[in-house]
């Protein structure tokens, strides 16, 4: 037994939130984890206290004293108004990154790759997930994808950690950067940076539609995943059903202070209480946490003992198959199972080794953030306009651009319609107007574009004003370091 306890915040959760806690809590203290729960009130009942975001201001205390936070599955109320709990606990403790390891238990649980184990590490607090929002038109909504290089450093040094301190061999990073070229293309130039760090580890890139069709068909090429937020969310999904184990994965969710673990499913309401739910997700998550404090002892023997009783066939109803299940069990009587077979290992399934260390909060280095050269250079000019064609649009803006600064193209979509547009476009009633330099010149496929000040900018936001136009937004455009900091227009 282990002299010392960690405390750890502990949410029970809703619907079979409670049993599965119970069961896991049970096996922990028989396997002599060392745990000292916390427990702390989330879910339906702290929304039904009108507290939109699922946790009490109280709570809050709790999980920065204890930083390691065992959370069981949470139903969230229909409607608008409730936030997703697992999005601000995320976000709130500077959870970073999102481990879902995936393996196979065929032929336990039937799966098409026997042999999958993949472990997918997605980016956890920015992307399309800051979820920043806006209807600038009648016709057009806008979110807004804010990918940082801190956040890129943080989530891609933490792959490569991880493999490294878990004896993997291979690290793929996904993005769609043959599109996105400043956003996901920020993203897979820092996973060239950080790669070289880590020469004994494999290391590849792959646009992630393609990537994700062959997780679904070749899992066994890939060992860990590495990607964005919204990326990572979709193919975690894809792996853990193609490993047939949805129901059984674990997720840890690790920042620099804190971290958070959790099974996977959702909160099954439709079969809370009858003592029939699947204890597995939730246990696999517990076995990542101690795995995180150090406790990879305790950690490999509740994983080999999980695994002996899977072999055993001692099954809960997801799992059961009459003919190759010998015993349909409830929770608790799992649970039971698991704890008889405490210091056995598997038979047909290769043992579980984990050192001491194993997912232990890993270092990530301190950002240096450097200085950098910046030149603005332009403005993209957004109008809400619907009066006329891109040609119409077009001569109005290039009689209202001044004498400092030119109208270089109009889009609609993303795709050049201003000059030498395409008649069959069609066309929204939202256009980015992009104003540049008048002495600007094209030197070669370069759009090269001079300096501006932004007095000229403002002077030209005021006549389009005065001109009655409805300017909804204005990004301006940089160079930084040289480079150019924005995108061209589709047929630019």
């Amino acid at each position: 037994m282990i002299a010392i306890k960690t405390k750890v915040t502990v949410a029970q959760g809703d619907g079979i939130g409670p049993e599965i806690m119970e069961a896991v809590l049970r096996i922990l203290d028989a396997a002599g984890a060392g745990i000292e729960p916390e427990f702390i009130e989330i879910g339906e009942r702290v929304y039904a206290q009108g507290l939109t975001a699922g946790i009490a201001s109280s709570s809050w205390e709790t999980l920065r004293k204890n930083k390691v936070f065992l959370k069981a599955p949470i139903t969230t109320p229909q409607g608008k108004g409730y936030k997703s709990l697992n999005v601000t606990v995320r976000k709130s403790l500077g959870l970073f990154a999102n481990v879902r390891p995936n393996r196979a238990y065929h032929p336990i649980v039937k799966s098409l790759f026997p042999d999958l184990d993949v472990v997918i590490v997605r980016e956890n607090e920015e992307d399309l997930y800051a979820a920043i929002e806006h209807q600038q038109t009648g016709e057009v909504v806008q979110c807004l994808k804010l990918i940082t290089r801190p956040g890129c450093e943080k989530i891609v040094r933490y792959a490569f950690e991880f493999a490294r301190a878990n004896g993997r061999k291979k690290v793929t990073c996904m993005t769609k950067d043959n599109i996105m070229k400043q956003t996901d293309g920020m993203f897979h130039d820092v996973f060239n940076e950080v790669r070289v760090e880590y020469p004994e580890i494999e290391s590849d890139h792959m646009i992630i539609d393609i990537g994700t069709a062959r997780l679904a068909t070749r899992p066994e090429d890939f060992d860990v995943v590495v990607t964005l937020n919204l990326y990572g969310d979709i193919v975690s999904d894809v792996v853990a059903e193609a490993a047939g184990s949805v129901g059984m994965a674990g997720s840890a969710n690790i920042g620099e202070q804190c971290a958070m673990f959790e099974a996977i499913h959702g909160s099954a309401p439709d079969i809370a209480g009858q003592d029939i739910a699947n204890p597995s997700g939730l246990l696999n998550a517990a076995v990542m946490m101690l795995q995180h404090i150090g406790r990879g002892k305790v950690a490999e023997k509740i994983a080999n003992a999980w695994l002996a009783t899977l072999e055993d066939g001692i099954h809960t109803a997801d799992m059961f198959t009459a003919g190759k299940s010998r015993e349909k069990v409830g929770t608790q009587a799992f649970a039971d199972a698991v704890i008889a077979r405490l210091g056995q290992e598997p038979g047909y399934f290769q043992p579980i080794s984990l050192a001491e260390s194993g997912i232990k909060p890993i270092e990530v280095q301190p950002y240096e953030r450097k200085p950098v050269d910046k030149q603005l250079v332009g403005a993209d000019i957004f109008l809400d306009w619907w009066e006329g064609t891109p040609n119409e649009l077009g001569r109005l803006l290039t009689q209202l651009a001044g004498p400092e600064l030119k109208l270089k193209m109009i889009t609609n979509r993303g795709v050049k319609v201003y000059p030498n547009g395409q008649p069959e476009t069609f066309c929204t009633d939202h256009w980015r107007c992009r104003f540049v330099a008048v002495r600007s010149e094209i030197l070669g496929e370069e759009k090269r574009y001079e300096p501006v000040d932004y007095s000229e900018v403002l002077r030209l936001q005021n006549r389009l004003y005065q001109s009655t136009l409805d300017i909804i937004k204005t990004e301006n455009l940089y160079y930084l370091n040289g480079q150019r900091g924005f995108s061209l227009g589709q047929g630019e």
